[in-house]
Formats: C-alpha cells, sequence, structure tokens
C-alpha cells in the first residue's frame, strides 16, 4: 500500500503549495482512491506534480461535510468520470464556523446535487473485502474542545455540530488494517476503541487529523490532555501518522511521547506500508 499526500497545511518541500484541508491519494491491490479532496483544486494540481493520474482513480471517500475535506469536489468530478463518491447521508447538510469575523459557510457544495456517482452511507458500510466505512462513533472520553465553534442547521436554528456526517475508512491488505479518520471530530480515541468493538484488536496503522488545534481561536488542547491521549494511543502498539487540525504544537508533544510511533503526513510526503519494512519520506 502506498499513500501519498496531495493536499495537508504543511509542505514536504517547497514545490508544493498548501492549503488547510486534506487530501490523501491510497493505492492498494485492488484499488486507486482518494481519501478527501482538500478545499480547492489545489489535490489535482500537486497530483500533476507527483504523477498520479486522477483519471484512473475508482473510489473516493469523504470524511465529514466540511470543506476543506469535499471542497475540490467540482474538480474531481471534471477530472474522473468513473468514480463512485462516498459520503456520509449527512454530509451535504449545512454547515457553519463560528468566527472571530462572523459566521462561516463551511459546508459542502450543495449545487452538485443530485448526482448519480455520490453514495450516501450511513453507520455502516462494505464497500468490498478490502474498504469498509463506519460512522456513529461513541463520544466516551477526549471529545476535542475545538468543535465548540462548529455548527450546523438543524431547521431555521443553529446548534453545535453533532458530527453525525462523519466516517472513517478501514482499509484491509494483506491482513493488515489501516484506519484513517479526516479530522476526528468526535475524538480520535474514541474512533479507534470504535475500530476495537468492530474488529475485535486494534489497527496497525492510524492515519489522520486529530483535531487537537481551533483554528479560529488559535488555541490548542491543554498538554496535559494531548500527553494522555499520547499516552492512551501507545498502549494499542498501532502505528500514528496524524496532520492537518491536530497543530504543529499538539503533534510536537505527542511526538515527545509517542517516538517512532507517531509521524506526521505533510504535502508531497509518501508512506509505504506492508512492504517488509515501512518506508516514509515526512516532514520531521
Amino acid at each position: 500500500m502506498i499513500i501519498k499526500t496531495l493536499v495537508e497545511n504543511t509542505a514536504h518541500d517547497a514545490q508544493f503549495e498548501t492549503e488547510h484541508g486534506l487530501s490523501l491519494y491510497i493505492e492498494t491491490s485492488r484499488h486507486k482512491l482518494l481519501f478527501d479532496v482538500g478545499a480547492s483544486d489545489l489535490f489535482a494540481k500537486n497530483a500533476v506534480k507527483m504523477g498520479i493520474d486522477l483519471a484512473a482513480v475508482d473510489t473516493v471517500i469523504i470524511s465529514h461535510g466540511h470543506a476543506d475535506h469535499g471542497g475540490g469536489l467540482r474538480t474531481f468530478l471534471d477530472l474522473n468520470d468513473k468514480a463512485k463518491i462516498y459520503v456520509n447521508q449527512n454530509a451535504f447538510d449545512e454547515h457553519y464556523s463560528d468566527r472571530p469575523t462572523g459566521i462561516a459557510d463551511i459546508g459542502l457544495e450543495r449545487q452538485l446535487l443530485p448526482d448519480e456517482r455520490f453514495v450516501f452511507a450511513g453507520d455502516h458500510l462494505q464497500l468490498d473485502e478490502e474498504l469498509q466505512l463506519f460512522a456513529g462513533v461513541e463520544v466516551k472520553r477526549y471529545y476535542p474542545s475545538g468543535n465548540e465553534t462548529l455548527l450546523m442547521k438543524k431547521g431555521p436554528v443553529l446548534t453545535q455540530d453533532d458530527f453525525s456526517h462523519e466516517q472513517n475508512l478501514i482499509i484491509t491488505e494483506a491482513g493488515k488494517t489501516v484506519l484513517i479518520a479526516g479530522c476526528a471530530h468526535r475524538g480520535i480515541v474514541n474512533i479507534v476503541e470504535q475500530f476495537h468493538g468492530l474488529k475485535g484488536s486494534y489497527p496497525n496503522v492510524v492515519i489522520g487529523g486529530f483535531h487537537l488545534y481551533n483554528r479560529s481561536k488559535k488555541q490548542q488542547e491543554d498538554p496535559e490532555t494531548i500527553q494522555e491521549i499520547a499516552e492512551w494511543l501507545l498502549k494499542t502498539q498501532a502505528e500514528y501518522y496524524t496532520c492537518h487540525c491536530t497543530g504543529l504544537g499538539p503533534y510536537g508533544i505527542m511526538k515527545d511521547q509517542m517516538k517512532d510511533k507517531l509521524g506526521y503526513l505533510a504535502t508531497g510526503s509518501q508512506l509505504r506500508l506492508f512492504n517488509n519494512l515501512e518506508e516514509m519520506e515526512l516532514k520531521k
């Protein structure tokens, strides 16, 4: 399996542009897929630089209904005429952010609907032997405080987002499992625990943003909470790669604690998994 980071907040080197968003290109034994498409057409520009043919992608997973993860959908639909796009059934609901400058619409582009290429998933969907989606994660602990500025429309009223539109991807290959989360709005610990409930074991690898930094408030989780999360993750014995909404400050705290069990996926990084040796080019 190979995972290439097309979009992330930081860059592996200066040839790649960046934005606040996430897009991963993943090749497995059966699929060429995208997990999220960033906030704009930047994922496509960086794909060209990385030698990736987006027309060959067969599957797209959108992790949740925020524009920094699904803002590139129109561009993708123009470049690719075959891939199915899997979104949660609530992903196209209205979503907002309470910012110092006012309430901002951060939802997906609803004008893209209807389109038969979109597949709307519920709490669980098995795509095939390799790919599985799950949502409806039960919140037990370490709920990100950064969620407090994120809103959804319920009827005519804006209320706290419950992230019922967030889904996570499980990839199974060569007897190994990879769990991929977009922003882990329901808490990375809770998501990993739900994986354990589904599979009866922990994943071999976990990838995604951990939402430990509030961009609107420019504020991170307190260091003690970050350390507790890192300690819990270490107990699973999985390999972790984070990015995007984790924040570089929280990443530094976790890296000090987790050592080689934690890496960072910046734009342009390439990660190979399960090929005897794990090889990675990443931002240190």
